[in-house]
């Protein structure tokens, strides 16, 4: 094995730090999570980065030590620790060390799963550390999932991902996408999820938060991550648990008239709903990756235009990697049973419905139903106008024929629902059950004026600088596009090729 190679090991990254002898401070777990020290203590040389590790298993402990806490799994618990410890450390060795010494606080709080319960464990773990004597430290927070079934695996797997993350605050902290990757060495995506990451403090003046997440579901280290509308980084499961669910999917490139008001139909009648009524509810706006890739590869700035136009109309932002709505659906019910809605337009409708999507499922597109509607999941469908519809069928894009064809008034008052949308022939009693029965509805109380206006459209008015885009998008977004030049705009346009001539 190559010394490259041996760098990348969980003892040899342990044992680097050990020797280096740059680093230098305090290792604390509570929970179930006491195995980083172990890594330590095993590689060798611990004596050259550890000054003190300290377990607390007993909550009356971990109370005496670090305060009462109403969840000792939780991010605010993480951040008492690393501020107690690192405060220790300074009292302690600072007149003695801190010339010379960066110091360090590792810290975690850990749950693993019962074997009977079945389900994944989790953890919040943090490093509080400096890159250079007296800086101000800066913090890394990250929240893992274990996904073995046995303890002591789930165990074996935090004891790596601390390891790791030490490692990578020490060595990668300048590398992000490196960074984000290594926090998988020697334990893999299969069996341990990083679903939230967040940088702080002088060491990373210059990071966005926000690529880091995506960099995330890039990297395969989680499916879903989500910003709260001032752009902080949230951690899902503590948004969505034990709460209805409404989400949208969508481009959001720009976010138009038709995003919001597709949304704000559905939630007046989710609202109403009787599972619903009188509930917390949480609303989302949602992109997929395969959105994000539409150009073949990640345009991190496009995917920060799109964060900052939600954002600034007051939504929720998810990214995800779930390109069928059953994955999407199944998400979110590993975190509530309460009920699950669907806010979608017929094109997306037509996809659901589209059989190829479900060459994977051994059961096919019965299967992918049966897992989206297992338990309270109803879709709401905003119509489309007709020409919008018959262009859709035939080119998958129904703005350009749709425009083309507006000025046919009559046509274009016919809207197709989900009341009179054809499936195939093959799938229409299926449909029919789901619509008899309520999974589907039909959206109401749209503004009919609205229905013209594609995402399309309006990005390729924004780019050929056509005023006329400002009246397709909320206030707020043409404000925000034109402040901070989003998605083209005041760029020079780009000149139209002229026809060619044929000759006869």
């Amino acid at each position: 094995m190559s010394d490259k190679q041996e760098l990348l090991t969980t003892n040899r990254k342990a044992l680097t730090i050990n020797l280096d002898g740059t680093h230098y401070g305090t290792i604390a777990e509570i929970g179930a999570g006491q195995e980083v020290a172990r890594v330590f203590f095993q590689a060798g040389s611990a004596s050259g980065s550890i000054a003190k590790t300290m377990s607390a298993y007993d909550m009356t402990f971990s109370d005496a030590i670090y305060g009462k806490a109403p969840r000792y799994v939780s991010r605010e618990r993480l951040e008492t620790m690393l501020g107690t410890e690192y405060k220790l450390l300074k009292e302690r060795l600072a007149e003695k060390r801190g010339e010379r010494t960066c110091f360090f606080v590792y810290a975690d709080t850990v749950a693993t799963a019962s074997a009977k319960s079945g389900t994944s464990g989790h953890g919040w773990l943090g490093i509080r550390f400096q890159t250079k004597p007296h800086e101000e430290p800066s913090d890394i927070l990250i929240h893992v999932r274990t996904l073995d079934k046995k303890n002591i695996l789930q165990q074996e797997a935090l004891g790596i991902v601390g390891t790791n993350l030490i490692y990578g605050a020490f060595y990668y902290r300048d590398q992000s996408e490196k960074f984000i990757q290594s926090l998988a060495d020697n334990v893999g995506t299969d069996r341990v999820e990083v679903d939230m990451l967040k940088f702080s403090g002088p060491a990373f003046t210059h990071i966005d938060n926000r690529i880091l997440s995506l960099h995330l579901v890039k990297h395969g280290l989680t499916n879903a991550v989500m910003f709260s509308p001032s752009g902080d980084v949230l951690q899902p499961s503590e948004v969505i648990y034990n709460r209805p669910v409404l989400v949208e999917r969508g481009s959001f490139r720009p976010v138009t008239h038709v995003n919001v008001d597709m949304l704000n139909c559905a939630t007046a009648q989710f609202l109403q709903e009787p599972m619903v009524k009188g509930k917390d509810v949480v609303v989302l706006m949602e992109i997929t990756m395969n959105n994000l890739l539409a150009e073949g590869s990640l345009d991190e700035q496009d995917f920060l235009s799109r964060v900052d136009m939600l954002g600034h109309i007051g939504f929720t932002v998810l990214i995800s990697n779930y390109s069928e709505f059953y994955r999407l659906v199944s998400y979110f019910r590993r975190y509530t049973k309460e009920m699950i809605g669907v806010a979608m337009g017929i094109n997306n409708l037509l996809e659901i419905f589209n059989e190829k999507y479900y060459e994977n499922l051994e059961g096919g597109i019965l299967e992918s139903m049966g897992r989206m509607f297992r338990h309270a999941v109803k879709l709401y469908v905003y119509p489309m106008q007709q020409v919008a519809y018959d262009s859709y069928l035939k080119t998958g894009q129904p703005s350009e024929a749709g425009q083309a064809h507006v000025a046919h008034a009559f046509a274009a008052k016919v809207l197709i629902t989900a009341r009179n949308l054809t499936v195939a022939d093959r799938l229409r009693n299926l449909y029919a059950h789901l619509l008899e029965n309520h999974y589907i509805a039909c959206i109401t109380g749209f503004n009919e004026d609205y229905l013209s206006i594609f995402s399309r459209d309006v990005l390729q008015r924004i780019k050929h600088n056509d005023p006329a885009w400002e009246k397709l998008v909320p206030a707020k977004v043409a404000e925000v596009i034109k402040q901070r030049g989003l998605l083209g705009y005041g760029k020079p346009a780009k000149p139209v090729a002229a026809p060619e001539t044929v000759s006869k």
